[in-house]
């Protein structure tokens, strides 16, 4: 099977760049169309601590979570430490309820910088961060101002979507393409934006009318409410589904699989990734017992890559402190995978990045219309 690739060479597996407006990176070192991408990290001879707090999606959820502890667990094996409370570690969420419990448990076990994953958090980090102001706290997707022990590190959700979007409209052969979202809220409202709009543009460069069917699981861990969801919009008619949904969005590829399983090549389905290049998530035997992949693409969001290098300027004293770090295409924070798109499609998210990146495309952050229970 094929690497996957990204559109640009702005992704970083470490040793970034960051300012106000930071550059951003995967979590893997992925060959870009631009050039390679490097690593350059040396370990640092002083002891540090840190830890993620996920959200209710979990560590293992093959998208935002899993990102972050990617970049966490990179950083603490390139410093050569254990995973535990002399190093590295993460405290997993179930549910919203465990959120300051974890904080607490984190801050407890003395780990000097603790991440809070997703813009759920934010409550309980601000509140952390007045009750533990020798703490230092990241907080992933939402901004928290006025306070000097923590940073802030949002990303362009919106930019990378278009380009899904615009890979989609390209791609769909029954012009009807699908959206799972998980949890409404200004976050998902992005990835849905911007990618009605790739398929709007893109679908008034080919002539064509194509629809997006939008839902919500209400939550980003139910894998049966993702796959129910898909079923529908499969059945409907819809071929490409792009999920912003966490571990439910596991529910959406396993209903792709088991679709793809039964067909003819003419009748696949296809599921676009989110936050990490979840190409492995696509693999799967069709009724030949021949190998294939029904990942068409993935957004990329270099969660693992912030977590890493904010943990790595608060090894050397560096932490940014009450700053907002803002993440997006021409930052190289988000980026969009080649994947499985053909030429034509990797031609059109090409123009339409560099559009993007030179500011003749501005990408909305809000849906123009409200989502469909």
């Amino acid at each position: 099977m094929k690497k996957s690739t990204k559109f640009g060479a702005g992704l970083l597996t470490a040793g970034l760049i960051l300012t106000l407006t930071a550059c951003g990176g995967a979590d893997k070192a992925d060959k870009t169309i631009g050039g390679e991408n490097v690593s350059d990290a040396k370990p640092d001879s002083e002891v540090h601590t840190a830890a993620i707090i996920t959200d209710v999606g979990g560590v293992d959820d093959k998208s935002f979570n899993q990102s972050a502890w990617e970049g966490l667990k990179s950083w603490g094996e390139e410093n050569k430490l254990e995973k535990g409370v002399k190093g590295y570690d993460y405290f997993q969420s179930t549910d919203a309820s465990q959120y300051t419990t974890n904080i607490d448990q984190a801050v407890s076990s003395n780990f000097e910088t603790i991440f809070g994953i997703g813009y759920l958090l934010t409550d309980a980090i601000a509140a952390a961060a007045d009750q533990n102001p020798e703490t230092q706290f990241g907080l992933v997707d939402a901004v928290i101002e006025g306070k000097d022990n923590v940073v802030s590190l949002t990303f362009k959700d919106n930019e990378a979507a278009y380009l899904a979007g615009i890979a989609a409209a390209h791609s769909t052969k029954t012009d009807k393409v699908g959206f799972v979202g998980g949890e409404e809220g200004v976050v998902i409202d992005r990835f849905q934006a911007g990618f009605e709009k790739g398929v709007e543009d893109g679908a008034k460069e080919l002539g064509k009318d194509i629809k997006v069917d939008v839902k919500y699981a209400a939550s980003f861990g139910d894998p049966a409410k993702g796959k129910a969801l898909a079923a529908n919009m499969y059945q409907s008619g819809v071929d490409i589904i792009y999920h912003a949904s966490g571990g439910t969005g596991t529910g959406v590829f396993q209903e792709a699989k088991d679709l793809n399983e039964k067909a003819s090549d003419d009748k696949k389905v296809w599921v676009i990734g989110v936050d990490r290049d979840q190409e492995e998530d696509g693999n799967y035997k069709n009724k030949d017992g021949k190998e294939d992949n029904f990942t068409l693409t993935s957004t990329v969001k270099g969660v693992g890559a912030a977590v890493k290098d904010v943990t790595e300027k608060a090894q050397k004293g560096e932490f940014p402190g009450g700053d907002t770090l803002v993440y997006g295409l021409k930052e190289g924070g988000v980026e969009l995978t080649e994947g499985h798109l053909d030429h034509k499609a990797i031609e059109a998210v090409k123009k339409a990045r560099k559009d993007v990146i030179d500011g003749k495309v501005e990408v909305p952050e809000t849906p123009e219309k409200a989502a469909k229970k």
